[in-house]
């Protein structure tokens, strides 16, 4: 796995993000929290939650370690079975809040909500490509890349647009994706970056 070093951090490696996803538990976005708060060494700039109960979608993010950012108040504001999360240690972009993850854009009838691991070594070229076909970027994440990737074959279903759009991004990297009803991830074809899957009774 590639790591990144801090120069002021005595030559340690540094883990870059951190990606967390349940699907089909009661209490999804508390369980997010959990696996957000045992991946804090992954990423300590900032941490965020989106969870959906199959109609509504909710999303909490902010600047620092998941505990400062999630309270109990803050956690029962994110209903629902289906939740993901993200703690961020930037590799590009800059440390703020509209660079936190999870992403989540609103497209059509449904919303989108990315979070992602790893680095997109084509980036600036594709987000050039982009720009000059017209698309607009909220911030400065490789991960907005690759939801306007996606935008023009979301008509042919969320896989397939998925699909679509990581066949042309180049690099190392984990994503896991939210609507609605839904949670789908995804890694890099030769699987540098971590991700794996688990199950806690029915849930996922």
């Amino acid at each position: 796995m590639n790591e990144d070093y801090n120069s002021n951090d005595s030559g340690r490696p540094r883990e870059e993000c951190g990606i967390f996803a349940i699907y089909g538990h009661e209490e999804a976005s508390r369980l997010a929290f959990f696996g957000l708060f045992a991946l804090q060494h992954r990423g300590q700039e900032s941490a965020g939650i989106v969870s959906s109960d199959g109609c509504q979608v909710w999303d909490h993010k902010g600047m620092g370690l998941a505990s400062e950012v999630f309270r109990e108040p803050t956690l029962q504001k994110l209903p629902g079975k289906l939740a993901i999360g993200h703690v961020r240690y930037s590799t590009t972009g800059s440390s703020v809040l509209s660079n936190a993850q999870p992403f989540l854009v609103h497209f059509g009838e449904e919303y989108y909500a990315l979070a992602h691991n790893g680095n997109i070594i084509n980036a600036q070229q594709l987000r050039q490509e982009l720009e000059n076909g017209g698309s607009i970027f909220q911030s400065t994440m490789d991960s907005e890349i690759i939801i306007h990737l996606m935008a023009p074959h979301l008509k042919n279903g969320l896989e397939n647009a998925l699909v679509a759009a990581l066949s042309r991004v180049e690099g190392a990297y984990s994503i896991i994706m939210l609507t609605r009803n839904k949670i789908i991830a995804a890694r890099d074809p030769r699987g540098f970056r971590p991700l794996a899957l688990g199950k806690l009774n029915g849930s996922w």
